[in-house]
């Protein structure tokens, strides 16, 4: 601490500057940013911190004022590491590949030893509903009937339904392919999609009705 208070003194005496009795003021100055500046018979500029000191002994001739700043930070070597970068940024962008279709089993029925798919039905339902089926007479589905009015309750509602059969047409042999396949896709769809108690009867129509693309002319 009693360094800086010396340093200017003994800059003069090396610059070779004859000493005589008087006073030289020091004064120590502390910028907003908290560099240091040492500097004689000048005081502080505005907004820094002042700190006064009168030394004897000062050389007779006028010396320039003195300056001497704080060192300045040393600077980091032109061969150092760049700063290590956040973790996040090495690791690697990683994308989840798309779930890949299990492969369709390939038959090892020669083509001309293969027969046309089974025949197959476009259904519609009363309330104009379409689905295939591979019968075509279904079994009867009850139909809802508007209760409202009836009974003797004071809501007058009750619950009744007319049983009714879908109406079902067979498709062309041209067509039979094309809505085999359709029919595979809305198995799959069911599958994929649907309730987890029915998965395992669910499966098994997948593989019933793949089996049947797969083995009939409609897997040439």
């Amino acid at each position: 601490m009693r360094v800086w208070w010396c340093l200017p003194v003994l800059l003069l005496a090396c610059a070779g500057v004859s000493a005589q009795p008087g006073k030289v003021v020091i004064y120590r100055c502390t910028d907003a940013l908290g560099q240091l500046t040492v500097q004689n018979n000048t005081p502080c500029p505005k907004g820094s911190t002042q700190d006064k000191r009168v030394i004897d002994s000062a050389p007779s001739s006028a010396a320039p004022p003195l300056f001497i700043t704080s060192p300045v930070p040393p600077i980091a070597p032109a061969n150092a590491p760049p700063p290590h970068p956040p973790v996040s940024s090495q690791l690697p962008s990683v994308s989840r590949p798309p779930a890949a279709k299990p492969a369709a089993p390939k038959s090892t029925i020669a083509d001309g030893d293969r027969l046309p798919p089974p025949v197959l039905f476009e259904c519609r339902t009363y309330d104009n509903g379409r689905y295939l089926s591979d019968d075509g007479r279904p079994p009867q589905r009850c139909a809802a009937l508007q209760t409202t009015g009836l009974g003797t309750t004071a809501s007058g509602a009750g619950v009744a339904c007319q049983m009714v059969d879908d109406q079902c047409q067979r498709l062309p042999d041209e067509a039979l392919c094309e809505n085999w396949k359709q029919r595979l896709r809305e198995a799959e769809s069911a599958l994929r999609f649907g309730r987890s108690d029915s998965r395992d009867a669910s499966a098994a129509e997948v593989a019933r009705i793949q089996r049947i693309v797969t083995e009939s002319t409609c897997g040439r």
